[in-house]
């Protein structure tokens, strides 16, 4: 969040923010693995409610692009969805923003603002559609091959690398 701006009193303060991770010990962290979805809506709504009772996802007999098809309703529209992992090396998590008080630019310098702590970690997550079967040019996964590109951009290039591409002839 760098770059947004607070002001409070004349003072113009710059907000960023932090994520605790909290323990590293895997057996602590809550692992929702193959209980994350992405539906194709908005649900205005933020706390505990009893999906289960009423978002029964099951198998079905179809495959898109070589993946099993899940079906499930939601109010009582067909969703067809896959479950796709995490890329090696990375982890999603859930966060939660930890509450400050509105409007307090002290606490801005002080490194309160936007304060964000994981509840659990996941490894896969399941993506439903409405219209269409999942296919390997949905978003979802597209956005997934941002992590190989990143990774690629950011690699230190050795000089053997350097000298092997150089276009400028040696003298």
């Amino acid at each position: 969040m760098d770059g947004e701006e607070a002001s409070s009193g004349g003072i113009d303060c710059r907000v960023k923010g932090k994520i605790s991770f909290g323990s590293r010990e895997p057996s602590v962290s809550v692992d929702l693995t193959d209980r994350v979805h992405l539906l194709p809506c908005v649900i205005k709504h933020d706390g505990a409610c009893p999906v289960s009772q009423y978002f029964k996802p099951g198998k079905s007999d179809m495959v898109a692009d070589g993946s099993n098809v899940e079906e499930a309703f939601f109010r009582g529209r067909k969703l067809h969805g896959v479950t796709v992992p995490i890329p090696n090396g990375y982890r999603g998590y859930v966060l939660e923003k930890n509450k400050i008080k509105q409007g307090r630019c002290s606490e801005v310098l002080e490194g309160h603002a936007n304060n964000w702590a994981s509840t659990a970690e996941f490894q896969n997550i399941t993506y439903w559609n409405h219209d269409s079967l999942p296919s390997k040019h949905d978003l979802v996964v597209r956005s997934f091959h941002w992590f190989a590109i990143a990774e690629a951009l950011h690699k230190p290039i050795t000089e053997n690398e350097l000298a092997s591409v150089s276009t400028i002839p040696d003298t």
